[in-house]
């Protein structure tokens, strides 16, 4: 079966929290992949989302690396739209 990778970026101007992840993530640029296979009809055809990962900062003996971790894109989604939803971090908004 036919499959892609869809590379974007997702941006977050406060900490935010994704489900299956134990800790808040700092504001910043998170690169996200998104695995995709393809659906063929009789003559069409469409991508289907099967994964989805972000790049999260991690830290191991004090060298900056990255770690994939794959997440709901529903969740992304609504973590993206609470950020955007808190404004520009100039009032004290509380989540």
């Amino acid at each position: 079966m036919q499959t892609r990778t869809r590379r974007s970026t997702a941006s977050f101007r406060h900490p935010f929290f994704l489900a299956g992840l134990s800790d808040a993530q700092p504001a910043g640029e998170y690169d996200v992949d998104e695995d995709e296979q393809v659906v063929e009809g009789l003559s069409w055809i469409a991508w289907h989302r099967v994964a989805t990962f972000i790049y999260l900062p991690a830290t191991h003996d004090g060298a900056r690396n990255r770690q994939m971790v794959k997440i709901d894109y529903a969740d992304l989604e609504t973590a993206l739209e609470l950020d955007s939803k808190r404004g520009n971090g100039s009032d004290n908004d509380t989540r």
